[in-house]
C-alpha cells in the first residue's frame, strides 16, 4: 500500500453462520483494503462468532464504512472500525497504592502503551506528586460519607463526558461503585485485584496468605459489574512462592503481579483485542 494508506482494526460480533468471512473479505477488497492481520472465533456456547481483523486501505471511514455496510447488516453484526494505535482515552482511579498507576503512567510514556491520560482521580491525595511527575493532571476528593461517595461518581461521569472517555481503570482504587455506575459504564470500566479473593478478604490479605503458607500468588484483571469482583475476566498472571518469603516480599511480588496484569489487560483493550462473550471475554492476542 502507500504511505498515504491508514491501517485500520475492525472488530466483527454476530451470531455464527456460513459465508461471514467470504463476505467480510469480499467487503474489505471493494474497500481496496490489504488484511495484515486475521483471527477469528466461533463460541459453541453461545453460538457467536467473533473476528478481528487488522487491514490497510487508502479509503476514508466513509468509504470504508460504505462498503462494509451491507454486510454488517446481512449478518446483523455488532462492529467497531478503528484506527491501529490509536491513543485510547482513558480516566484512572486509584487511592493509596502508587504501583497500578506508576506502571501504566511510565509504560503510556515509554510508548508501550496506547492510551492517553488526561486525568487521574482518587479519594486521597497521596499520589499526586506522582502523577504530576509524568505531567498527568489529577484531583483528589475525600470519600467518607455517602454523600461524598455520590459527589465523586458524579464527578467520575462528568470527567467521561468532558473527556470523551473510552475506557475507566481502577488501578487500586479501593472504593465500591455504585450499580448505577457500574451499569452507565458497563464494559468500559476495569478493575485489578489479588487472587486471594474470595480465600482472604478484607484488610492484609498477603500476611493471612503468608500465614496460610501459600505457594502461588496471582492477580486478576476484569471487566466491573455490579456484582463484585465477578465481572468478566480479561487477564490471570501467578507466580509461585514458598514458605522462605516473609509477607513484605509477598506484597512486592504481589504488587508487580498486578502492575503487570493490569496494564496487559488496559493494552489489549486499548488494541480492541477483547471481546465479550456473555460472562467471558475472547482474546485476540
Amino acid at each position: 500500500m502507500t504511505t498515504s494508506s491508514t491501517h485500520w482494526v475492525l472488530t466483527l460480533v454476530c451470531a455464527d453462520q456460513p459465508g461471514i468471512v467470504h463476505a467480510i473479505s469480499g467487503a474489505i477488497v471493494e474497500a481496496r483494503g490489504n488484511i495484515t492481520e486475521s483471527q477469528q472465533f466461533s463460541s459453541d456456547d453461545t453460538g457467536t462468532f467473533f473476528m478481528r481483523l487488522q487491514v490497510e486501505s487508502d479509503a476514508d471511514r466513509a468509504t470504508f464504512e460504505a462498503k462494509l455496510a451491507p454486510v454488517t447488516a446481512r449478518y446483523d453484526m455488532a462492529w467497531k472500525l478503528d484506527v491501529v494505535g490509536r491513543p485510547l482515552r482513558t480516566l484512572v482511579l486509584v487511592s493509596r497504592a502508587a504501583h497500578c498507576l506508576n506502571d501504566l503512567l511510565f509504560r503510556q510514556r515509554a510508548g508501550q502503551l496506547p492510551v492517553e491520560l488526561p486525568l487521574v482521580l482518587s479519594n486521597h491525595p497521596e499520589l499526586a506528586s506522582l502523577a504530576e511527575f509524568y505531567g498527568v493532571p489529577f484531583e483528589s476528593h475525600p470519600v467518607v460519607s455517602q454523600g461524598q461517595k455520590l459527589a465523586f461518581e458524579d464527578r467520575i461521569l462528568d470527567a467521561v463526558e468532558q473527556f470523551d472517555i473510552e475506557l475507566v481503570v481502577l488501578a487500586r482504587y479501593m472504593q465500591i461503585l455504585s450499580p448505577e455506575l457500574c451499569d452507565r459504564l458497563g464494559g468500559r470500566i476495569i478493575n485489578i485485584h489479588h487472587s486471594f479473593l474470595p480465600g482472604f478478604k478484607g484488610a492484609n490479605p498477603y500476611r493471612q496468605a503468608h500465614a496460610r503458607g501459600v505457594k502461588l500468588i496471582g492477580a486478576t484483571a476484569h471487566f466491573v459489574t455490579s456484582d463484585l469482583d465477578e465481572g468478566p475476566i480479561i487477564e490471570q498472571n501467578v507466580v509461585r512462592v514458598d514458605h522462605s518469603r516473609t509477607p513484605a516480599e509477598l506484597v512486592s511480588i504481589g504488587q508487580d503481579e498486578e502492575s503487570r496484569t493490569l496494564t496487559q489487560a488496559v493494552k489489549w483493550f486499548a488494541e480492541n483485542r477483547v471481546l465479550r462473550d456473555g460472562a467471558r471475554t475472547i482474546i485476540f492476542k
